[in-house]
């Protein structure tokens, strides 16, 4: 009997050492699961610890990890992940100045973008000012070549009394006539100097939205030159647990763990900057995100 449990006990060692070597992420399932399900190629993980200033808890955690590991399933047909409540590798949220600093890069952001509405809606409403302007300018020289037209037509008929004194005259015609001409180039000048008040304010107004323009183009210089994309140092896989540190938003939570679940399947880091496996998040789609050829190349040199 006694040899019978020694032969078994070598087979499996035997199969477990084929196993690991087939399937590297195997070393981390317990001896108890490798040995109950033995054609189980899966690794088992689980959600250890949220801490909760992240304002996530762990169930919602346990949701968005399955999300990231449908990401591999999707990309590749194939299941890698299963959770496991008592599983060996564990996920642990950690709350540090990574995720603070992450806080303070969305509030600058969302100012930025706060601020960029604002040029954009007074850039509006100065483009709509600066159509009356040109329409103003365009009728009250519209207005002024008839005024002049009425002198010089009330010039020629002072002239030509003085030159035919035979004609009729009618000196309160005149006067009114006179009169009448002088009030219409005062309302016409009123206008002018009315029009040329609106140009001066517009003026200041665009004076204004360059200043603000160019605030807001030394805010966004400032942003990026403190909010640099940086490396995976908001996650880590130290080959026992999986620790995350930080993430903007859920989506790029769950690239990160995708990503740190990647390496716990013995993934090295890809050259494709639109890969998961690239060490800087950058340049991937999170809200729709799937695995690039770089991936599952990676899957296949393992």
């Amino acid at each position: 009997m006694k040899q019978i449990i020694f032969i078994v006990i070598a087979v499996f060692i035997l199969w477990s050492g084929y196993q690991t070597h087939q399937h590297p992420q195997l070393k981390f399932n317990s001896l108890a699961d490798r040995m109950s399900s033995p054609l189980d190629t899966r690794l088992h993980y689980r959600i250890a610890e949220v801490d909760s200033r992240f304002k996530l808890s762990i169930e919602q955690v346990k949701v968005i990890t399955q999300q990231a590991t449908q990401i591999w399933k999707d990309g590749t047909g194939q299941d890698y992940f299963v959770y496991d409540p008592n599983a060996k590798l564990a996920i642990h949220l950690i709350y540090d100045e990574r995720q603070f600093e992450s806080e303070q890069r969305r509030e600058h952001l969302n100012q930025l973008e706060s601020n960029q509405q604002v040029w954009l809606d007074k850039k509006e409403q100065l483009d709509q000012i600066e159509r009356e302007v040109v329409q103003n300018k365009q009728f009250l020289d519209f207005k002024q070549q008839l005024l002049n037209q009425q002198i010089q037509q009330y010039n020629q008929e002072q002239l030509s009394t003085q030159q035919n004194q035979s004609a009729f005259e009618n000196p309160e015609y005149a006067q009114q006539r006179q009169q009448e001409l002088q009030r219409k180039i005062e309302l016409i000048q009123q206008e002018i100097n009315t029009h040329n008040q609106k140009i001066n304010q517009l003026n200041q107004q665009v004076d204004e939205l360059n200043s603000l323009n160019q605030q807001l183009d030394s805010s966004v210089k400032q942003y990026k030159q403190r909010f640099q994309p940086h490396l995976f140092h908001k996650g880590l896989f130290n080959g026992k647990q999986i620790l995350i540190y930080e993430f903007e938003s859920e989506d790029d939570l769950k690239l990160t763990l995708a990503h740190e679940l990647g390496h716990a399947l013995g993934l090295q880091h890809a050259n494709d900057p639109q890969a998961l496996m690239y060490p800087m998040m950058q340049d991937q789609d999170m809200a729709h995100f799937r695995l690039t050829q770089a991936d599952r190349n990676l899957l296949l040199a393992r």
